[in-house]
C-alpha cells in the first residue's frame, strides 16, 4: 500500500486569513486550520512531497519528515516554491542536495528566488538543490518509480498535476483538456483543487471538480486547496456526493 499525507490543504493565504472574523477563520475544528497546499506521498520504497510553499519547515516537523527522495512543483508561485530554502536541512542530515522536478520556467524563478543558491562562490550552508527538468508531455523517472505528468491552466499560467501509480494530483487549476483527463482515467485516489462554490478566475470551483473527478472515474477524490469561502468542514462535508471529500492537514490515506 501507499501513502499520501495531505500536509496543506488551504489557499495562498491559508486558513485563517490574517484579520479575517469569518466563521471559517475563527473556528475551532482543526480541520479548518489550513497551511498551504502540499502532500507527502511515500509510495514503492520513495518519500516525495508535491510543492514546498512556504510553510514548509512547520509540514516537515509536524509530519516527523527526515528526508525525502524528490520535491515535484506544479508551478512557481510562492506557496508553492517558497518553502525551498528549508530543504538545506535535509542537505545537512543526508550530505547530499535535494532532488527539485520542475518544469524550465519554474526552473527559471526558483534561480531568480534563490539566487544564492546557485552559481559560483556559494556562502556556506546555502540550500543545495538539484533541478530535473520536467516535459509536461512526457512521464519521467524517479529512481525507478514513473511519474506522469498532467497539464492544465491556473487562468493563463500552465501548471503541472502529477499522476504517480494509482494517485493523481492536481492543484491551482481551472481548466483541463479532455487529452489529460485521459491520463487520470482510473485512478484509486484523485486530489483536485476546490477553491470554493463561486466562479473562480484561476481556481476550480467545488462543482467543477466534482465534474473533473466523476470523468475521471477515480474511486475517491479529495478536495485540497480549500479557501474560508467554502464554508466550515463539518457542514460542507456531509452534502458532499458518495466518494468524494475535503481534504483537511494531517489527513492520512491509503491507496493501492
Amino acid at each position: 500500500m501507499s501513502t499520501l499525507t495531505f500536509l496543506g490543504t488551504g489557499t495562498s493565504q491559508g486558513v485563517p486569513v490574517i484579520s479575517c472574523r469569518c466563521r471559517v477563520c475563527t473556528s475551532a475544528d482543526g480541520r479548518d486550520k489550513r497551511l498551504r497546499s502540499s502532500v507527502l506521498v511515500e509510495t514503492a520504497g520513495k518519500v516525495l512531497v508535491i510543492d514546498a510553499g512556504t510553510d514548509f519547515r512547520q509540514q516537515m516537523l509536524r509530519e516527523d519528515v527526515r528526508g525525502v527522495d524528490a520535491i515535484l512543483l506544479t508551478h512557481e508561485h510562492k506557496d508553492h516554491i517558497g518553502g525551498l530554502d528549508d530543504v538545506r536541512a535535509f542537505n545537512y542530515t543526508s550530505g547530499r542536495p535535494v532532488d527539485v522536478y520542475a518544469t524550465g520556467r519554474v526552473q527559471r524563478r526558483i534561480e531568480t528566488d534563490f539566487d544564492y543558491a546557485f552559481g559560483e562562490n556559494r556562502y556556506p550552508g546555502v540550500p543545495d538543490i538539484e533541478l530535473h527538468t520536467i516535459d509536461p508531455g512526457r512521464p519521467f523517472d524517479i529512481g525507478g518509480l514513473e511519474v506522469v505528468p498532467v497539464e492544465g491552466f491556473h487562468f493563463r499560467l500552465p501548471v503541472v498535476g502529477f499522476r504517480i501509480g494509482n494517485m493523481a494530483y492536481l492543484t491551482d487549476m481551472n481548466r483541463i483538456a479532455e487529452s489529460e483527463i485521459e491520463k487520470i482515467k482510473g485512478v484509486d485516489l484523485l486530489v483536485i483543487n476546490a477553491l470554493r462554490k463561486e466562479t473562480h478566475l484561476s481556481h476550480f470551483t467545488l462543482g467543477e471538480a466534482i465534474a473533473v473527478g466523476r470523468k475521471a472515474g477515480a474511486r475517491q477524490v479529495c478536495f485540497t486547496h480549500i479557501s474560508h469561502q467554502m464554508g466550515l468542514h463539518g457542514e460542507e462535508e456531509v452534502q458532499l456526493p458518495e466518494g468524494f471529500r475535503f481534504a483537511y492537514d494531517g489527513l492520512k490515506i491509503e491507496y493501492p
